[in-house]
């Protein structure tokens, strides 16, 4: 692994992120790449988000393994193995100290001409950074978020699919924008026949008499913390159904909640200013993100 050369920092700056670049590991400014690589000119790459709790990356595989399913997806040839990938995240927080982080790793399609064609492009970028970011929705995890469903629905799995982490996430940006014209913290998206998707970055799920019910991930993204929530409920003896789900399963449930990396574990309490159940975070809500936060602090790959 590439270790980057000394440099001083000035003393009025307290943190400089290093940021991972093609093989080597330079100052947050430096990091750049070509206006012709494709991921910037057409959002031709995948990325990951993954958490780092207490100096361990949790479930770093399973980031891993959907980071180069979406390549293969895209048939982008990353040009390293799995295991230098992780490597490379692991270095990436040595590098910069960090015991609890959120990392960002990615892989363009690298430089090519102006057109499309893939074909030009001769190598990927491989890119990763990581910096310390605590609880995506601050004092919200307590009170509930506020969520509205949006116009823009959900690319269908025909034209760009979900599942595939790409660079271009134009359809949640373009919902997240209407959510905050809206006044809602957080965007729902149904798929073009109306079933219940996810929101802007992150998995839903809904629970009517103790039952956890969320959609297939046909139209949604198969989230990592997804998986986890699930594993969680099998331990803990909650139920749950993956089955279609529509407005009206939303507007009656008792409790209302969204998982991802970045988000973690957060209840939603109204939707489009209809208040979900009691109005405040539920039993099984407070359940799930205690048995969560037990995961996150007591599992992982050291580093």
């Amino acid at each position: 692994m590439h270790r980057p050369k000394s440099y001083i920092i000035p003393h009025h700056i307290l943190f400089i992120m290093l940021v991972y670049i093609n093989g080597k590991f330079v100052p947050e400014e430096q990091a750049t790449v070509s206006i012709f690589d494709h991921g910037f000119l057409y959002g031709d790459g995948v990325f990951e988000g993954i958490r780092a709790y207490n100096g361990r990356v949790f479930r770093l595989k399973e980031h891993v393994d959907r980071l180069f399913d979406s390549a293969k997806a895209l048939d982008l040839d990353p040009g390293i193995t799995r295991a230098e990938m992780a490597e490379i995240i692991k270095e990436t927080l040595r590098q910069n100290n960090l015991k609890d982080a959120y990392i960002r790793p990615i892989i363009t399609r690298g430089v090519g001409t102006m057109g499309l064609d893939p074909r030009h492009c001769a190598n990927p970028s491989i890119i990763c950074a990581a910096s310390a970011w605590g609880a995506m929705y601050g004092d919200l995890y307590e009170t509930g978020l506020t969520a509205v469903t949006v116009c823009v629905r959900r690319n269908p799995p025909d034209t760009l699919p979900p599942n595939i982490k790409s660079l271009n996430y134009l359809n949640n940006i373009l919902g997240k924008i209407e959510a905050n014209y809206k006044g809602g913290d957080e965007a729902i998206f149904l798929d073009r026949t109306g079933k219940l998707a996810e929101g802007s970055g992150d998995n839903i799920y809904l629970i009517k008499d103790g039952v956890l019910y969320t959609p297939p991930t046909i139209n949604n993204l198969k989230g990592i913390t997804r998986l986890v929530l699930l594993d969680i409920c099998a331990k803990i003896g909650i139920r749950y159904e993956i089955c279609e789900l529509g407005l009206f399963d939303l507007y009656t449930a008792d409790e209302v909640m969204v998982t991802g990396t970045a988000a973690e574990i957060c209840a939603i309490t109204k939707i489009d200013g209809r208040t979900i159940g009691t109005g405040v975070p539920g039993p099984v809500y407070k359940k799930l993100l205690a048995s969560f936060q037990t995961e996150t602090q007591n599992s992982g790959d050291a580093y």
